[in-house]
């Protein structure tokens, strides 16, 4: 083998190891982790816009993304209700580094794009953060963490009525899961519907049978 093929095996190995490192393999949920009972939780949930500088760990983010819509008690079911168990529901994580997908089946974060996009979840029109007019959640950019949700018509078969308003549902048990873990597990969140869907698709590679509809901000609370 000629030196000029033993560096091209070496750069496509090398493009291979660094490709595989984006993703990350998450520890598994913690099913023992310490949290308040059902009923308190239901009589103490609530929306909060205010996050501390406080960083999640691997394991919170496990934790949370398990709560979301892990696999549950087999291979087959998820932790959030989902119609005819289409699990049409993909949940992305948005940090101040990378943006990733969840993948419930090897508990790994997929990395789907490079930076901090947390920007487009602030506003409905990316146009906003460049003082063009409208309105800007910017406490959204404050929080370490985002969870948003894509109904994926795909994978439900359909996208008439009843599959938009049933995808709709879906991500609604969803953003429920995640309000009702975040309060159980002392994380704070609210669930929004303001984001910027044109070019959250751009970013994450959707198609018009994919739809971005809800998005949970996650962090600690300010003590």
């Amino acid at each position: 083998m000629n030196r000029k093929n033993i560096l091209s095996l070496i750069a496509t190995a090398s493009m291979a190891l660094t490709a595989e490192a984006q993703d990350i393999k998450l520890p598994q949920p913690n099913l023992q982790r310490s949290t308040k009972n059902v009923m308190e939780t239901l009589a103490s949930r609530h929306s909060t816009r205010e996050y501390s500088e406080k960083e999640l760990s691997a394991q919170d983010i496990s934790d949370l993304c398990w709560a979301a819509c892990g696999k549950s008690r087999d291979d087959s079911h998820i932790t959030a209700p989902s119609a005819m168990n289409r699990q049409e529901i993909r949940l992305f994580v948005f940090t101040d580094k990378n943006v990733y997908e969840y993948n419930s089946k090897d508990n790994v974060l997929v990395q789907k794009a490079v930076g901090d996009n947390r920007d487009l979840l602030a506003s409905n029109n990316a146009r906003v953060q460049n003082g063009q007019g409208g309105f800007s959640q910017d406490f959204v950019k404050k929080a370490p963490v985002s969870l948003v949700m894509v109904i994926d018509f795909e994978k439900f078969g359909s996208k008439d009525e009843n599959a938009l308003m049933m995808g709709c549902v879906d991500a609604g048990n969803v953003s429920e899961n995640i309000n009702l873990y975040c309060e159980s597990a002392g994380l704070c969140t609210v669930p929004r519907a303001t984001m910027d869907v044109k070019e959250i698709r751009k970013l994450l590679g959707l198609n018009e049978q994919q739809l971005p509809i809800m998005n949970n901000p996650v962090g600690f609370p300010i003590k």
